[in-house]
């Protein structure tokens, strides 16, 4: 580069000195010339630099290389020995899932056992359940047909007075003892009342009579329309008042039976039609003493009349306990006295014992004294001891 630079000045030297003119032309050649040069010389610097930096690329290039070689060797190593891990991980893997399986397979095994076994089991219940059932379905039938029966019975005048007269026996007989009470009994005037129930103290007997008309309230049941209701309504009534005054006249007869009769209705419903929708009849069976019960109030009664019968009982066995008991302080005072001459007899006894102790001890005394004199020959004279009246020395 120095030698161009110099042959270059010579050069323009060279020019100048021979025309200005050419020396123009040549300074201009010279500056294109020297544009041109240093446009080859950056160019060249540029390929120098780009080639160090190829190089220097190059170099680090084979450097992650070869640091991605010894990466990828340790990768391989790494997998090789994941590989091993996996596969023994893979068998232990495979023998624990058979041993559950297995496990599985038995536990199933015996779940659907049990199930069997369960389900088996509530088939049988459920056949105990059905056969239970068979029976309550024939119980029902059976009681349908005996509703049925009954709706008969109600039907029939003569049947429904055998059922309520069947109805309050029951009630009577399991409320009171035998002997205090009759069916069918026949009073002095020759009428016969369904039942008398004879009271204490030799008080008059409760008749209760059991026939009552019930063909007014079934119309009344049946009305559909308020003219039968009505009329339905005014038979009832009728009846009820018919019955009140035929009990009175009947079976209220003064001195022989008790001055109020019970009228029974055998059902509950009736009784409750009457005391809602009736209240001037109830008024009038309260006049005429004649008192409406039904199988509740007629139990209740019963139970009322069981306990003064109790209570009377009570009474008649008192006056004999009083009577014996009052024998009983006759004989506790005669003991007294008894006991009292004995403690007496006692006393004297264990007076006369102390006096025969006292003596019994003097004479241990004088057996003593006599036991201590002296007898022996070489005693003197006056040494000897001397008797004195009344045993003393």
């Amino acid at each position: 580069m120095d030698s161009s630079s110099a042959a270059l000045k010579a050069f323009i030297d060279g020019v100048a000195a021979a025309d200005p003119l050419l020396l123009l032309g040549a300074g201009a050649i010279a500056i294109f010339l020297l544009t041109v040069f240093t446009a080859l010389l950056v160019s060249g610097a540029r390929s120098r630099r780009m080639a160090r930096e190829a190089a220097e690329r190059s170099a680090e290039m084979r450097s992650e290389i070869a640091a991605l070689l010894k990466t990828q060797s340790e990768m391989s190593g790494r997998m090789h020995s994941m590989s091993e891990i996996f596969g023994s991980r893979q068998s232990e893997l495979n023998k624990h899932l058979s041993e559950r399986l297995d496990g599985i397979g038995h536990r199933l095994n015996q779940s659907v056992g049990e199930a069997s076994k369960n389900t088996t089991e509530n088939l049988r219940r459920l056949h105990e359940r059905l056969a239970v059932l068979d029976t309550a379905q024939k119980n029902i039938t059976d009681l349908a047909g005996q509703v049925t029966t009954l709706s008969n019975i109600l039907g029939n005048k003569q049947s429904r007075g055998a059922f309520g007269q069947s109805r309050m026996e029951a009630i009577v007989t399991d409320g009171l003892p035998k002997g205090a009470y009759a069916f069918q009994a026949t009073l002095a005037s020759g009428v016969r009342p369904d039942c008398v129930v004879y009271m204490p103290n030799e008080a008059p007997p409760l008749v209760i009579d059991a026939k009552f008309p019930l063909e007014g309230f079934h119309a009344l049941k049946d009305a559909e329309t308020p003219e039968a209701a009505k009329s339905a309504t005014a038979r009832f009534r009728t009846d009820l008042l018919k019955h009140i005054s035929d009990i009175k006249e009947r079976y209220l007869v003064p001195g022989e039976t008790q001055d109020t009769a019970f009228m029974f209705v055998p059902s509950e419903a009736v009784f409750a039609e009457i005391h809602e929708n009736f209240e001037a009849v109830v008024q009038r069976a309260y006049r005429a003493k004649v008192v409406i019960v039904s199988p509740s109030l007629l139990m209740l009664s019963i139970q009322v009349v069981q306990a003064l019968l109790r209570d009377a009982r009570l009474r008649e066995q008192a006056h004999i306990i009083q009577d014996e008991v009052m024998r009983l302080m006759d004989d506790l005072g005669r003991l007294d006295d008894r006991v009292r001459k004995l403690a007496t007899h006692f006393g004297q006894a264990n007076k006369d014992i102390d006096q025969i102790l006292i003596s019994t001890d003097k004479l241990q005394k004088r057996g003593q004294r006599i036991e201590g004199l002296g007898f022996g020959e070489e005693a003197e004279e006056g040494d000897k001891p001397r008797l004195v009246a009344g045993g003393e020395s």
